[in-house]
């Protein structure tokens, strides 16, 4: 390819040519953060709810972000080849199982590896279906789900739960595998205890900024920095090489990539195989964590994955910040439960506020009148109560990535031939 139709296709491929698509600029989105940050600190503030912005609540969030982030990163490999990748929580499954397989015999490490090589596997047989045979993607993806829940639920009655079992001797069972060592973590030395000084004073936004720093620095599992460096990894490889830029043309027009001498089967075989390989070290990251394999222990998170990824518009950076939010929730319904649950509430009333607002500059009247009406009856749910229900604390992590998928929907752009069929040849 010349430089200059390499240029074209690079600038086709990340939307530079389409009239009225604005890009948001760094400092625009420092300011977006910086905002938001303003806004926690004045509802620990009004509410005096201490854990919203607490090094606990973020160090937690952190944690439940990493492996979801993962499977979504794993998402966006498959698809920016055009591979639809439904089948990311069995990869994730296979990736805890072989995690706690040889976890509690060689160690965390030993077990991410191996929880990086169930989760390949897992991407070669989706691979193989979809791109070799044509296999319709979706069904390919719930077929290795489903194999994978059978499989896992399977091995483990073998393996671990084996009477008389060198496993079943060390404490493993049916449905857990024996205990494996703890994963190194570390914490900024001097940096961690200033900030946790600093957040005990309990000052506005200084205070609430301190927590939330020291939650990223304070006791951080090794293993979370392979995974922040897999995100900065991916944006180089598919947006600033030209492998990455074969491979997504591969997601835009794979007959126009096989025009220009693209090896189309080879890239999207590469592509789900490392999708795989990222859901199952996500996987492993969960193993890991508990220290140990258990049976319904990815509880879902392939599929929240999945909608990061979409979320996140199929970009790094997206993902990174659609699983912050998820894992932000997750954490504060965990550590913190009703109350701060309650308080929340205030905050997504002034959300919708200024959604309204949006909506009543472009126009769209009607969509401003449902916005601040939900708004209203957000305020006087909190003013009517002193807390949200259980159930309702316990779905909070769902009900928001929801809540974000409908709200991005209207600026989502997936790759042109994802999901579509292909056969080597088909364009001559």
């Amino acid at each position: 390819m010349s430089t200059t139709f390499t240029a074209a296709v690079s600038d086709a491929l990340s939307g530079k040519n389409k009239p009225g698509r604005r890009k948001l600029s760094y400092p625009v989105v420092l300011m977006i953060i910086a905002g938001g940050l303003l806004l926690l600190a004045a509802l620990r503030e009004i509410t005096s709810t201490g854990d919203l912005t607490s090094s606990g609540q973020f160090g937690g969030a952190l944690a439940a972000a990493v492996p979801i982030g993962l499977a979504g990163l794993g998402g966006l490999w498959a698809e920016r080849a055009g591979v639809v990748n439904i089948g990311l929580e069995g990869m994730m499954m296979l990736g805890t199982f072989c995690a706690g397989w040889i976890g509690w015999q060689h160690g965390p490490w030993a077990a991410a590896l191996a929880g990086v090589v169930g989760g390949a596997i897992g991407g070669l047989v989706h691979a193989f279906a979809t791109v070799t045979f044509g296999v319709d993607h979706i069904i390919s993806g719930v077929a290795i789900n489903i194999l994978a829940l059978g499989m896992t639920q399977y091995l483990a009655k073998l393996w671990f739960g084996a009477e008389g079992s060198a496993a079943q001797q060390a404490g493993g069972n049916d449905k857990q595998s024996p205990v494996m060592s703890d994963m190194p973590s570390f914490s900024i030395p001097g940096l961690s205890d200033w900030l946790g000084d600093i957040e005990k004073h309990h000052w506005f936004f200084v205070s609430d900024l301190a927590g939330i720093i020291g939650g990223l620095v304070t006791d951080v599992s090794w293993l979370t920095i392979v995974a922040a460096l897999l995100f900065v990894g991916t944006f180089f490889v598919l947006w600033r090489s030209s492998f990455g830029l074969r491979l997504r043309s591969c997601g835009e027009s794979p007959v126009a990539a096989e025009s220009l001498g693209v090896n189309v089967y080879t890239y999207k075989y590469a592509a789900v195989v490392v999708s795989g390989a990222m859901a199952g070290l996500g996987g492993a990251f969960l193993a890991i964590g508990t220290h140990m394999y258990s049976d319904g222990q990815t509880g879902g998170r392939g599929y929240i994955g999945l909608a990061t990824m979409i979320s996140g518009n199929w970009r790094p950076g997206g993902v990174a910040m659609s699983a912050g939010l998820f894992g932000f929730m997750d954490s504060l319904q965990l550590r913190a439960g009703g109350p701060v649950v309650h308080a929340l509430l205030l905050l997504i009333a002034v959300l919708l506020v200024g959604f309204a607002a949006w909506k009543l500059k472009t126009g769209k009247v009607p969509g401003a009148i449902v916005a601040g009406a939900f708004a209203a009856a957000l305020v006087l749910w909190y003013v009517l109560t002193d807390t949200v229900p259980l159930e309702l604390v316990n779905a909070t992590p769902y009900v928001v990535t929801l809540l974000v998928l409908c709200f991005s929907a209207q600026r989502l752009r997936m790759p042109k031939a994802n999901g579509k069929p292909y056969r080597k040849g088909q364009g001559k």
